[in-house]
């Protein structure tokens, strides 16, 4: 495994390429994803399977949906369920990478970042010699939808935070929240796995999502207990709230805050990326309807 960085000061890339290859979650389609170094910072998309198309940039502008995952729209490709990943080279201090994919959807292996971290470690980091470019924020913001919202507020290094509530006994509510860094993500986020309720399996596989989900790769709420234990760990939802949380923040790069999330999902998450990225036009305490 590799050395992971102490904190996110530095500017890294990967020793040597990697490879995975598995089912989207919600396609149910093989997918092959490459990592590789890249010369360039930030986070790179283009194509196995059409090398000819240029590198993309990625950003929230690319966002395209966000039901059950982070989706975006690169050019006339479409590329699904990116948190996962993102959140692994992001909380491992990864700040800048290349990401080549075959098909529209990242694999979602065993539900969490765990199998991504371990492919990183297996490609090694490589040290740059620059710092990161990570963003200071020095006014409190807040984006809402309904009674959900996510907030940064100014901090010296990056602390996130999450809360949850289901109705669901297993679940209930649960809060969870810590000093992030690489190896904090490593140990405490990133095995965290991706979870749904029982009772929404149906309706959900008649809409044409979750095709690729599975009891080895997704937690399955039944209640007031779980189709598939043991748990990693006893608040593995919440926890994988924050990884969420984290891939999508992973869109604009790591930026120095606290950050909490009630309720969060996808589309809050990254509205407070397109937030934090024109943070200059928001004045303290500012609002924003995701």
């Amino acid at each position: 495994m590799a050395q992971w960085p102490n904190d996110y000061s530095g500017a890294w890339t990967l020793s040597q390429p990697v490879q995975r290859r598995g089912v989207g979650l919600h396609s149910g389609q093989q997918s092959e994803v490459r990592l590789q170094r890249s010369e360039r910072p930030g986070y790179w998309v283009g194509w196995l399977d059409a090398p000819e198309l240029a590198m993309i940039h990625l950003s929230p502008d690319h966002v395209s949906e966000t039901q059950l995952c982070t989706c975006l729209r690169l050019d006339q490709r479409r590329l699904a369920t990116v948190e996962h990943l993102l959140a692994a080279l992001a909380g491992t201090g990864i700040t800048q990478a290349e990401i080549l994919v075959s098909g529209e959807e990242i694999p979602l292996l065993d539900g969490s970042s765990l199998p991504w971290v371990e492919a990183l470690g297996e490609a090694g980091l490589q040290a740059l010699p620059y710092a990161s470019a990570a963003q200071e924020i020095e006014l409190p913001l807040t984006v809402s939808s309904g009674i959900s919202f996510a907030t940064a507020l100014p901090y010296a290094g990056l602390r996130l935070g999450a809360a949850i509530e289901f109705a669901d006994a297993a679940i209930g509510r649960q809060l969870f929240s810590l000093d992030l860094s690489p190896s904090a993500f490593v140990e405490q986020i990133a095995p965290a796995r991706t979870f749904g309720l029982r009772s929404q399996v149906d309706q959900l596989q008649a809409s044409g999502l979750i095709r690729g989900g599975c009891l080895e790769n997704a937690l399955v709420c039944d209640g007031d207990s779980w189709l598939n234990p043991p748990l990693r760990f006893v608040e593995e939802p919440v926890r994988h709230k924050i990884l969420d949380l984290l891939g999508d923040l992973a869109l604009i790069g790591l930026p120095r805050a606290q950050i909490f999330a009630y309720r969060g999902s996808h589309g809050l998450h990254t509205s407070l990326a397109a937030a934090l990225a024109g943070l200059s036009s928001f004045s303290p305490s500012s609002s924003l309807e995701s």
